[in-house]
């Protein structure tokens, strides 16, 4: 069975390998940093009880209305929405082909669910790689309108959103002692 919980101090992200340096050195060296120093996202890993399958990286964010598919226009108010943003998403070589990346972004959704009730969230914002698109796009993910900015030598993400009312409740969660937020995925 594999558990989808919040990334400890004590995991071991050494050897985690998805094929994408980038995702690497991120996961290796600075989701830890950002979540027990910073504060400015949180990791959630997926694993097998002994090695690291794959990673999510969320935060908190707001999306403008003039950045919305114009068909979700008409429904919000003009100032900045509450949103759930996945910053980062890899799947470990050794795990690609077992929906180790829906399970997590199953986890995502419910999060942004719970971030609804509690304080507000319109949706999931993610910046996808031009390979990660269409796994986006399967989950009714669909570009935003305004995109801005460079990222220097690196292709530039396309911006996707997800309305909370289009992601599915099917995600089984229970809560286990000593941590807050823990999934169990058949």
């Amino acid at each position: 069975m594999i558990e989808i919980r919040l990334l400890r101090v004590d995991d071991d992200r050494s050897s985690f390998s998805s094929g994408d340096p980038d995702l690497d050195r991120f996961f290796r060296k600075y989701a830890g940093q950002n979540q027990f120093r910073l504060h400015i996202g949180t990791t959630y890993i997926a694993s097998d009880g002994k090695d690291i399958l794959g990673f999510i990286t969320i935060s908190a964010t707001s999306i403008t209305i003039e950045n919305l598919p114009r068909t979700m226009r008409k429904s919000f108010p003009r100032y900045p929405l509450p949103a759930l943003r996945v910053a980062r998403l890899a799947v470990s070589q050794d795990a690609q082909g077992r929906r180790i990346g829906k399970q997590l972004l199953r986890a995502a959704f419910s999060i942004a669910q719970e971030m609804s009730d509690q304080t507000g969230c319109i949706g999931v914002v993610v910046d996808a790689k031009e390979n990660a698109v269409a796994f986006y796009k399967q989950y009714g993910f669909q570009p935003l309108e305004v995109i801005t900015g460079r990222l220097h030598d690196r292709p530039t993400p396309l911006p996707m959103f997800l309305p909370l009312g289009s992601i599915p409740r099917s995600t089984e969660r229970g809560k286990r002692k000593g941590d807050s937020k823990k999934w169990k995925v058949l």
